[in-house]
C-alpha cells in the first residue's frame, strides 16, 4: 500500500519525475498540497453547453464540444493534408480545429458525434474561430492518441468535469490524472478552523472540502466544499486585517489636536469658495482622528476633482497648528510639482513664513524632488529638518537617506495604488513616533474591495463635486468600422481650440527606446499591431489633421525639468494640444482643458479610462471625450468601453472593473513573487461572505488578538497570506 501523502510531499514522490518537473516548471505547482489547493477553474457537464461564442480571440481555452463534421484537404504551401474539425457546443456556437499533415488516425478518432475536451489558443481566419492544432481528450469510448488518458476521466464522462487552471504543455485532464493520484492516498491537514465557526456557518469540514472540490459526487456537495474554501480564504484575509486594525489601535502617536485662531482658521477664512457638506464631514472625522492619542490610519476616496486635496492640505495645516511637520508623497514629479503650485497658490501669505508678505502664523511648503539642484536641494532639506517647513511636498525622493523631519506629524500619500508598502514605511520611519497616515485615491472602490483589501483603514468617501465642475461628454469612437469617425474626432479637437480651449490625446506607449512601467509590451500575443506611442503619433498630427496647432509631447521618459517646463506651457495656455501618455492620470489640473481623445483606448483598464476622463471638463466649459477603438462591436473590450462611455459614476465603473479584472489583481496575488492559494473568493460575488468572515474575525481577535489558542489557524493564516502578502493587504 502507497504512503500517505501530505501537503508537504514532493509530487514527484506521487506523479513521477516528468510530469512533477512539468508541474513545477509551467504551473509552480511542487508539493501534494500546492496541487490539491490547485482548484478547478469551472466544471463542464456533457449535455450543457460552454457558449463558444463568448470565446475571445487570443484566449487560452479548454471548451467541452461534440464533433459535428470532419474535411481533409491538400495543403497549398506545402506537402501533405489539412484536417479541418468542426465541432459544436449545442448551443449554435462552432469552433474549428485545425490539423496539419498526415494524420489519418486522427480522423478516424475524430468522428461525428464524439464529445471531448478541447484546449488550445483561440485564432480566427477568414472570419471563423478556430484552434490550431489543439490537444484533446475524447469522453467515452477509447480511442488511440491523446484518447489513451480517457480510463482516468471516464469516471466524469457523465457527471461533472473539472477544467483546471492549465498551460499548453500540462492540460486540463494530465492536472485532473494527478489530482486524482494524489487524492487516492492524501491525508489531510488538521481542520483549522474553530468547531465554533464551522458549526455556527454551517461550514464542512476540510477534509471533505478538498475532495468534492475535485470530484464533487453532486452539484450541492460542490456548492458546501467551494463555500467551505472560500470562507478560509475570506477569514484568513480578514483575520490578517483585524489584528493589524487591533495591534495598530495600540499604538502610541503624539495627537495633534485643533488650535482656535490657527492657520486652519485662516486658511478657512481666505478660501475663495465653500466647502461642499463632504468635505466639512471628512474634515471632522479627520480632526478627531489627529487629536487622537493613537495613529490616524485613514483611506479618502472621492471622484477625481472631489475636493481631496484642500481636505488633505486642512489636515496638513491641524498638524501645523500642533506643532508638526506634514509630508505629502506623491507618485510623479509632474504631480507632485503641480501640488506644490496648487497648495502655494491656496495659502497665499500663509505659506510664504520668512518673507516679506507672508502672514503672522505662516509657515513654510518645500518641494523635494530628485530633480532639484544640488544648491536647491540642500536648502530645502535644510528647511525641513529645522522645521520651518510646515509642509512637504515630493516624490520618492522624500525617502532618501539625508532627507530629515524636526517632527513628522502626519503623511499623506496621493494615489496610494502606486507606492509599495516599504516605501510608504520608509516615510513614516522617519517619525519619533508612528505619524498619522492619510491615504488618497480617486480610484472609487467597490464596498467589498474596501472591506477585503483596505479593512484595517477607516475609509472616507468624497461623493460630492464642487459647484462649477461641468459636464463630461464621453463617445466611443469605432475607428475600424468606421474611420470617418475618427475623421470628425480632429475636427472637433480644431472647434474647441478655436474657441479658446486645449486639448489632451492620449497614447498608450511612449515609443522608441527601453521601456517604462507605464508601458505595456510592443506587440501582444495575439499578434496586434504595437499600441500607438506618443512619439509616433505626435509628428503624424502635426503634419496631419492637427497641422497648425501648438503641440506638446509629455511621457515618463523626459528629463524631471522638461515634463514641468512642458506642463507649464500647456497650464499656461502657450500650447494647444497636449500629447501623453497616463503620465497626465493624476493631478494634472489645466481648466481650459475641454476635449480627450485616447487613441487605442481598449489598452486602458476601466478606472485608468475613467482617471484620464477627469482631466477634462475641470472649468466652467463642458468636457468630452472620445475613446478611440479598433475593437470589433460585440467584442469585450468594446462593451468594456461603450460602459465607460454611458456612464460618468466612477463607482458604477469601479464595479464594472472588479467584475472584469482577476481577483488575484485586486488582491494583489501578483504583487510578490510568491504563490497564493487565494483562489475561489470572488469579492463581487461573495460580499456577504466576506461580511459575515470578517464578523467572525472581529469576534475571535477581540477574545484571542494573537491567536495564541489557536495555533493551527495562525499557522493556516500564515500560508494563505504570507508575510508579502499582508504587507499589500495593509497597504492601503
Amino acid at each position: 500500500m502507497s504512503e500517505p501523502a501530505t501537503v508537504d510531499t514532493p509530487l514527484k514522490k506521487l506523479v513521477g519525475d516528468k510530469t512533477a518537473k512539468a508541474l513545477a516548471s509551467h504551473l509552480d505547482l511542487h508539493t501534494a498540497g500546492d496541487l490539491v489547493y490547485h482548484f478547478p477553474r469551472r466544471y463542464d457537464e456533457r449535455g450543457e453547453h460552454t457558449d463558444i461564442r463568448s470565446l475571445d480571440v487570443g484566449e487560452q481555452v479548454t471548451v467541452l464540444a461534440q464533433v459535428q463534421r470532419t474535411a481533409v484537404r491538400p495543403m497549398r504551401q506545402r506537402r501533405g493534408n489539412l484536417l479541418e474539425v468542426t465541432v459544436g457546443d449545442g448551443s449554435g456556437g462552432l469552433l474549428t480545429l485545425t490539423f496539419f499533415g498526415n494524420q489519418a488516425w486522427r480522423e478516424r478518432e475524430l468522428r461525428p458525434g464524439r464529445w471531448g475536451l478541447f484546449a488550445g489558443k483561440v485564432t480566427e481566419f477568414r472570419g471563423k474561430r478556430q484552434l490550431n492544432g489543439p490537444e484533446y481528450v475524447l469522453l467515452g469510448e477509447g480511442g488511440e492518441g491523446e484518447a489513451a488518458v480517457n480510463d482516468e476521466i471516464e469516471e466524469f464522462a457523465g457527471a461533472l468535469i473539472p477544467v483546471y487552471p492549465a498551460a499548453a504543455a500540462v492540460p486540463t485532464w494530465v492536472i485532473a490524472r494527478c489530482v486524482r493520484v494524489v487524492l487516492d492516498t492524501f491525508t489531510p491537514p488538521e481542520d483549522p478552523l474553530p468547531a465554533s465557526v464551522r458549526a455556527g456557518r454551517n461550514l464542512v469540514d476540510l477534509g471533505a472540502a478538498l475532495r468534492e472540490i475535485h470530484r464533487p459526487s453532486t452539484k450541492e456537495a460542490l456548492y458546501r466544499a467551494r463555500r467551505r474554501l472560500k470562507w478560509d480564504e475570506a477569514f484568513a484575509v480578514q483575520l490578517t486585517l483585524v489584528q493589524r486594525k487591533h495591534r495598530a489601535a495600540d499604538w502610541p502617536a503624539r495627537p495633534r489636536p485643533s488650535r482656535p485662531g490657527g492657520l486652519l482658521d485662516a486658511f478657512d477664512a481666505r478660501l475663495p469658495y465653500e466647502l461642499t457638506a463632504g468635505q466639512r464631514d471628512v474634515g471632522v472625522e479627520i480632526a478627531e482622528d489627529l487629536a487622537a492619542p493613537h495613529p490616524m490610519h485613514r483611506l479618502l476616496q472621492g471622484e477625481v476633482g472631489s475636493g481631496k486635496t484642500v481636505v488633505a492640505l486642512r489636515a496638513m495645516l491641524q498638524v501645523v497648528d500642533a506643532g508638526g511637520q506634514a509630508a505629502l508623497l506623491a507618485p510623479t514629479e509632474v504631480l507632485a510639482a503641480q501640488h506644490y503650485r496648487g497648495m502655494l497658490d491656496l495659502l497665499g501669505p500663509l505659506g510664504r513664513a520668512g518673507e516679506l508678505d507672508s502672514a503672522e502664523h505662516a509657515t513654510r511648503v518645500e518641494l523635494v524632488t530628485g530633480s532639484l539642484g544640488a544648491a536647491a536641494r540642500r536648502r530645502a532639506l535644510a528647511e525641513v529638518a529645522s522645521g520651518a517647513a510646515g509642509i512637504v511636498l515630493g516624490t520618492h525622493a522624500l525617502l532618501y537617506e539625508g532627507v530629515d523631519f524636526a517632527d513628522l506629524g502626519l503623511v499623506v500619500v496621493d494615489e496610494q495604488h502606486r507606492f509599495g508598502v516599504e516605501q510608504r514605511d520608509a516615510l513614516r520611519a522617519k517619525a519619533d513616533q508612528p505619524p498619522h497616515t492619510l491615504v488618497m485615491t480617486a480610484t472609487p472602490i467597490p464596498r467589498t474591495v474596501a472591506m477585503t483589501v483596505y479593512g484595517d483603514l477607516e475609509v472616507s468617501t468624497l461623493s460630492q463635486l464642487p459647484r462649477g465642475r461641468s459636464p463630461i461628454a464621453s463617445h466611443v469612437v469605432p475607428a475600424a468600422e468606421k474611420p470617418a469617425f475618427l475623421d470628425r474626432a480632429w475636427r472637433r479637437l480644431r472647434e474647441e481650440v478655436a474657441a479658446g480651449h486645449q486639448a489632451y490625446v492620449v497614447c498608450p506607449r511612449i515609443g522608441d527606446g527601453p521601456t517604462s512601467d507605464e508601458e505595456p509590451p510592443p506587440e501582444d500575443d495575439n499578434g496586434r499591431r504595437p499600441p500607438l506611442a506618443v512619439t509616433e503619433v505626435a509628428p503624424l498630427l502635426a503634419e496631419g489633421p492637427l497641422h497648425g496647432l501648438r503641440i506638446g509631447v509629455l511621457h515618463g521618459r523626459l528629463p524631471a525639468d522638461e515634463k514641468d517646463a512642458v506642463m507649464r506651457s500647456f497650464a499656461a495656455g502657450d500650447l494647444d494640444v497636449l500629447v501623453a501618455t497616463t503620465v497626465i492620470e493624476v493631478g494634472v489640473d489645466v481648466p481650459n482643458a475641454t476635449v480627450m481623445i485616447v487613441l487605442d483606448a481598449d489598452r486602458f483598464g476601466v478606472s485608468q479610462l475613467h482617471q484620464l476622463r477627469g482631466r477634462v471638463g475641470r472649468g466652467s466649459a463642458a468636457g468630452l471625450c472620445l475613446l478611440v477603438s479598433e475593437a470589433a462591436e460585440g467584442s469585450s473590450a468594446r462593451e468594456r468601453l461603450d460602459a465607460v462611455a454611458s456612464t460618468s459614476d466612477g463607482f458604477k465603473l469601479a464595479e464594472l472593473d472588479l467584475e472584469q479584472r482577476r481577483e488575484g489583481d485586486v488582491l494583489g496575488a501578483t504583487q510578490s513573487g510568491h504563490r497564493s492559494h487565494l483562489r475561489l473568493l470572488s469579492l463581487r460575488r461573495d460580499a456577504d461572505l466576506i461580511r459575515d468572515a470578517r464578523a467572525e474575525a472581529i469576534t475571535l481577535i477581540e477574545d484571542d488578538p494573537e491567536l495564541t489558542r489557536n495555533p493551527a489557524l495562525a499557522a493556516s493564516v500564515a500560508a494563505l497570506v504570507d508575510e508579502d502578502r499582508a504587507e499589500y493587504l495593509e497597504k492601503g
